[in-house]
């Protein structure tokens, strides 16, 4: 039960088209309004460092108050928020509809997004958001990338590091050669007419990640979903946009949520569901595409048919029941619930979807990992997602299990570099499957 209200959290779309949403000093008015309510709760203190930071900036002033602190010093505040949406769906009591009508990460945004109209965001930042043009190019070149981008490189990572601000010991994704939708289109699997799911048809949307990065994930979906009978396309029409979104590019992101939503559309009328494979990119696709565009028929059809990964395989399970065959997975599994799993509001579908294998031990962690997308790169915030995540690399250290995995591929390679830390540099004695779904495949025998 929430304090105030007995109603469920609601959002309201961001007016990111108004004025008065980048007005300085509207927008100076309401971080105030809102700093002074946290400062009077403080209940998201562990959360993150945005809170911290604000605490420590009004108790350091001489009157304890907010009306002390400099609007400059707010930016570090800003800065620490990773748009997890933690606070707002699991902390805060005055979320809307109570009265205070409070929704710290979309001010973040708003704040973000008035500073990069105002080119508040450099040069680097923004390459670095531009996820489809460096899948790209970082292709057809992948062992060179992968070379240059390795943590350890000690001709190279100092030049990213000094160049473009990423620090030098930050785990990178590394590039494929062939990309998901090329190997989605040359090798189609089986589908399993006897499975009691058969006749369901989905649409994997790639995601950036999944294409250019790993897309093993996709095709252990795609084997996993086949094996139930699910017939299942490969679409990629463009980046979710959550890159540019952490940022502030507001008019960007709703840019590709009319592109993507209005190509997908053709295959939502013709029956398919749409399953995302990184739940970042579900959560855009389900709940932020259409704060952006509440009158956007596509945008609104399009959320209403997008299932995370893990959660349309559970509700396979439920409605239809699994295809048999799946054996167990010895050595016991360690799965992180990402935050943006969490901020889809469905449950922990990881955790339930792997608890379908057969006589197999199954931990949970849910806590943030610390890493925030691009923010947890960056030179000015690494050891601070690895103090944050450190909570979570402890618990998946003392659990000892053979696999540790979370929904968010990213989260969990920090996940790793936290445990390495806590082992004085040792590699933990892990498997180097990312995504629970490649333990549904592997337990098929995929």
């Amino acid at each position: 039960m929430r304090e105030g209200s007995l109603e469920a959290p609601t959002r309201h779309p961001l007016a990111w088209r108004d004025e008065e949403f980048y007005d300085p000093d509207k927008l100076d008015h309401e971080l105030r309004r809102v700093f002074d309510i946290c400062h009077g709760c403080r209940r998201c203190f562990n959360l993150c460092d945005s809170f911290p930071r604000l605490f420590d900036l009004i108790d350091a002033t001489e009157s304890g108050e907010i009306e002390a602190v400099a609007s400059a010093d707010f930016a570090g505040v800003v800065d620490a928020c990773t748009l997890c949406d933690m606070c707002f769906l699991t902390k805060c009591p005055y979320v809307p509809p109570h009265e205070f009508g409070l929704d710290f990460p979309h001010l973040m945004l708003r704040y973000r997004a008035a500073e990069f109209r105002k080119g508040g965001v450099g040069f680097a930042k923004r390459q670095l958001s531009e996820t489809d043009r460096n899948g790209r190019l970082a292709a057809p070149v992948a062992p060179l990338a992968n070379w240059a981008s390795r943590c350890g490189n000690k001709l190279t990572r100092p030049l990213m590091e000094k160049a473009a601000g990423i620090h030098r010991d930050a785990y990178l994704p590394k590039y494929v050669g062939k990309t998901l939708t090329a190997s989605a289109k040359a090798d189609p699997p089986a589908i399993n007419r006897e499975a009691p799911a058969f006749g369901r048809k989905a649409v994997l949307y790639a995601t950036c990640f999944m294409n250019y990065n790993n897309p093993d994930v996709g095709r252990a979906a795609r084997a996993v979903l086949a094996q139930n009978g699910v017939e299942t396309e490969v679409v990629y029409p463009a980046c979710c946009g959550m890159p540019q979104l952490e940022y502030g590019d507001i008019e960007r992101v709703a840019g590709k949520a009319r592109t993507v939503a209005a190509e997908l559309r053709p295959w939502i009328d013709k029956g398919y569901d749409i399953v995302g494979l990184v739940p970042s990119c579900s959560l855009m696709l389900k709940f932020e595409w259409p704060l952006l565009e509440p009158n956007d028929e596509n945008v609104a059809r399009l959320s209403r048919a997008t299932f995370d990964v893990t959660e349309y395989l559970v509700d396979i399970a439920r409605k239809e029941g699994l295809a048999p065959g799946m054996m167990p997975i010895e050595g016991g599994i360690t799965v992180h619930i990402a935050c943006h799993a969490r901020a889809q509001n469905m449950g922990q579908k990881a955790a339930d979807m792997l608890r379908l294998l057969p006589d197999t031990e199954i931990k949970t962690i849910e806590r943030c990992s610390g890493h925030g997308g691009s923010w947890g790169i960056m030179k000015e915030n690494f050891e601070v997602a690895l103090k944050v995540g450190r909570p979570v690399a402890r618990e998946a250290t003392a659990n000892k299990t053979r696999y540790v995995v979370s929904e968010c591929p990213l989260a969990r390679e920090h996940i790793i570099q936290g445990m390495e830390r806590l082992s004085d540099g040792r590699p933990p004695a892990v498997e180097t499957l990312q995504h629970p779904i490649e333990l549904i495949a592997r337990a098929y025998s995929f």
